[in-house]
């Protein structure tokens, strides 16, 4: 009696398996499933059960370099990572083999797929919109895996070196072509000024005379400049009406 209760001491001290709280387990009874087991010390029962247990944390899945061409037909390479978690471990399970391995196998046809169907600028200026497509493809299929996907971000876009120099060439003549215009519009700016000055100047009697002062009394300032004076016509008139007088 003795030994035997030793026995069945022994049996069932062997027999606890502990489930950790980010954890889940599978118990499969006689090879069928028999559910899931939750966080905490469990008895499997030697021969007739076995446990798997499944991490159900978030997890991020390092996507890597897929070589893609786009609609345009520009060759590029793409990668990315994907953050996702088991929500259902019997079906992450049951249903497939290596579930991280699957989804990364999924997600790496899919990115190959969504970047053919983009051209280079869109892929280049709506990384966002890209992601989403692939997000939502990755999960309508990992759904029926028991597997949520959480987010799905594009890491990096790599390009020929040919390419590399053609968009730099590109962003260069967009960037002297912005500056030409900005030039040409503050040229255009200071014509209309300089028209309006003009106009009031005209307009308005003796204004010439005492703008030419003002500008004799900034340059007089500065004895090392020489001022070549040009009389104003006004002060030609003045004193051709005190000869007529």
């Amino acid at each position: 009696m003795y030994y035997l209760v030793l026995v069945i001491l022994f049996l069932v001290l062997t027999s606890i398996r502990q489930v950790n709280q980010y954890q889940r387990g599978i118990k499969l009874r006689f090879g069928k499933f028999a559910g899931v087991v939750q966080p905490g010390w469990r008895i499997i029962w030697p021969v007739i059960e076995s446990m798997v247990k499944l991490d159900i944390r978030i997890k991020a899945a390092d996507v890597p370099y897929q070589d893609t061409i786009t609609k345009d037909n520009i060759s590029c390479k793409i990668n990315a990572v994907i953050y996702y978690r088991i929500l259902e471990p019997d079906k992450a399970f049951l249903e497939v083999e290596h579930v991280m391995n699957a989804v990364s196998q999924l997600a790496q046809t899919t990115m190959r797929n969504i970047c053919g169907e983009m051209t280079l600028d869109e892929l280049l200026s709506n990384r966002e919109e890209a992601a989403k497509r692939i997000k939502e493809v990755i999960a309508s299929h990992a759904q029926a895996w028991g597997v949520e996907v959480g987010s799905v971000e594009l890491k990096d876009i790599s390009l020929p070196d040919d390419m590399v120099r053609t968009i730099a060439k590109q962003a260069e003549a967009e960037r002297e072509k912005r500056a030409v215009i900005i030039k040409s519009e503050g040229e255009l700016a200071a014509a209309n000024n300089l028209q309006q000055a003009a106009g009031i100047l005209s307009s308005s009697p003796g204004a010439l005379h005492l703008r030419t002062l003002s500008t004799l009394n900034d340059l007089s300032s500065d004895q090392s400049n020489t001022v070549i004076f040009a009389v104003p016509l006004e002060i030609l008139r003045a004193f051709e009406r005190m000869g007529k007088q």
